[in-house]
């Protein structure tokens, strides 16, 4: 494991604790022995309000490698959503973590950038065929089933 990406990652936690968004979740994973892996972070992101998304959590993991942050995380969402840009296996495709990764980008950058793109899909890259003929097919369609997707992602009261 690379000294500078735990590093990074511990720093990472601090600075989440003491100050993140409201109703995101994001904490390091348990390994089986009661330790936290830094390396897996399990999070959570709310549906903007005003947005078909509205009232649903969304969980997902940030899988880091040894690289970072040279390197960018890996983001799934799990259980996959339905959307233009998440891989049916829950996979999301966003430049954010691809040509457009820069070091300095902080766990609350990620998640809010995750947040932005469930309303603000692109539909230059497509990841989800499915999602993305929908969408393009009918709007009104592709919104009504992501407001059903929201119902069944119920924001935990906890």
């Amino acid at each position: 494991m690379s000294g500078i990406a735990l590093s990074r990652l511990a720093e990472e936690r601090k600075a989440w604790r003491k100050d993140h968004p409201f109703g995101f979740l994001a904490k390091p994973a348990q390994n089986p022995d009661g330790t936290l892996n830094l390396f897996q972070w399990e999070c959570a992101i709310p549906g903007k309000t005003g947005t078909p998304w509205e009232g649903g959590l969304y969980k997902l993991k940030l899988l880091f490698g040894d690289a970072y942050p040279a390197a960018a995380p890996t983001c799934i969402f799990t259980p996959p959503i339905f959307h233009p840009n998440v891989y049916e296996q829950g996979n999301v495709c966003l430049s954010l973590f691809d040509t457009d990764w820069k070091p300095c980008h902080t766990m609350k950058h990620i998640l809010l950038g995750v947040q932005d793109l469930l309303e603000n899909y692109n539909l230059q890259s497509p990841a989800n065929r499915p999602a993305y003929t929908l969408c393009v097919k009918s709007k009104k369609q592709y919104e009504e089933r992501v407001r059903q997707e929201a119902k069944k992602y119920k924001e935990n009261p906890q």
